[in-house]
């Protein structure tokens, strides 16, 4: 690859390396521009005990932090730039992990995504990258960052499938201006034709689609390491009639809108409705149980620029993959304009104006 140097005093970039397809080309796309890179790699899981292929091309789609750390390493040496790995598994065990378990025998449905990109990915990598005298903290995120007419602003990533704006709503004024995203106006396709472009051996590589400390999808056995005794039996309770219809073995075992492994039978299909982790209670329903349209948020935030109010014609996502709802905002009251299912305690509500993302807030209550 050759390198197009723009002046004699380039300017230093670090690149958040996960090992992956996407923050390697970020690396390899700075590089070509330029600039004096380093790649960082936060350690934030042991998974000396997990099971992976060695050829990183065929494995599952998975996590495996030893193999990723290896892959990340081994682009660095290919581009021929410095790579650090710093080891934040105390910080990633109490502020994302313990707080996933805290929240799942309070029976919500955590999402440790959001909290690990605001906490050790933006925050503690926002710190090292200015003791490192970086300009920008590049990242592999698809989004985009677009200047509005008051300033910065985040946008949805131009390949909606692949689109990740929504873990991203806690990200501050302070912290866009810091980062950039250099892979959001590409799709996937793209950035793997230029992964072989670049000549990295990690082109075809899966992506990673189970939460990283959860790679067999098992959440029940992570929380069950922070709260050995949460698996207290209690009732499988019919939300319309109130008739008892079974016991369950613990609610971190059940999530709004599931369907399966209830453990229970019935002539029609049946889905959790709400988790009351005050009574250990289970409550099951038909599907039409689940469409509501009023909920609460904790602590809304909006990534918005000092002279700008919240819009009136928003949308709202309650999780990373269902489509935008139109919606109003009343304090931390909102109201969709149609009713939705799936809407659970602990996932993100995200609103967007047009493309762009304006903030958002974690669901507490559905009323």
């Amino acid at each position: 690859m050759q390198e197009t140097v723009k002046d004699s005093s380039k300017e230093t970039v670090v690149v958040a390396m996960s090992g992956g397809v996407d923050s390697t080309v970020c690396a390899a796309l700075m590089k070509e521009q330029g600039y004096n890179v380093i790649g960082v790699t936060l350690q934030l899981y042991d998974y000396s005990d997990t099971t992976c292929d060695v050829d990183s091309t065929k494995r599952t789609k998975t996590c495996c932090a030893s193999k990723d750390i290896f892959d990340a390493q081994t682009a660095c040496n290919m581009l021929n730039i410095p790579h650090y790995v710093l080891n934040y598994e105390d910080v990633f065990k109490q502020e994302v992990m313990q707080e996933f378990a805290d929240q799942y025998i309070q029976g919500y449905t955590p999402i440790p995504c959001v909290r690990c990109n605001q906490t050790v990915k933006f925050r503690d990598l926002f710190k090292i990258a200015k003791k490192l005298g970086a300009i920008k903290l590049v990242t592999g995120h698809y989004v985009q960052k677009k200047q509005g007419k008051f300033g910065n602003e985040m946008h949805k990533g131009f390949d909606e499938t692949k689109d990740q704006s929504y873990f991203l709503f806690q990200t501050t004024g302070e912290q866009l201006e810091f980062l950039e995203f250099p892979l959001g106006h590409l799709t996937k396709q793209e950035t793997r034709k230029l992964a072989e472009k670049y000549g990295l051996k990690i082109a075809q590589k899966p992506d990673s689609q189970n939460i990283c400390f959860v790679p067999d999808g098992d959440y029940a056995k992570v929380v069950k390491r922070f709260h050995p005794h949460s698996e207290a039996q209690g009732s499988i309770i019919n939300v319309e009639t109130g008739a008892i219809l079974g016991t369950h073995n613990g609610i971190i075992h059940y999530t709004i809108g599931q369907r399966r492994g209830i453990g229970i039978s019935a002539k029609e299909p049946l889905y959790v409705c709400k988790l009351d982790a005050k009574t250990n209670t289970v409550y099951v329903g038909k599907y039409q149980n689940l469409l509501r349209d009023t909920f609460t948020i904790d602590n809304p935030y909006f990534l918005l620029n000092h002279s700008e109010s919240i819009p009136s014609d928003i949308t709202v996502r309650v999780r990373s993959s269902c489509q935008p709802v139109s919606c109003e905002i009343n304090g931390n009251i909102v109201k969709l304009k149609e009713k939705i299912s799936f809407i659970a305690p602990g996932q993100a509500a995200v609103f967007y104006y047009g493309n762009r993302m304006i903030g958002g807030g974690y669901i507490m209550e559905i009323l």
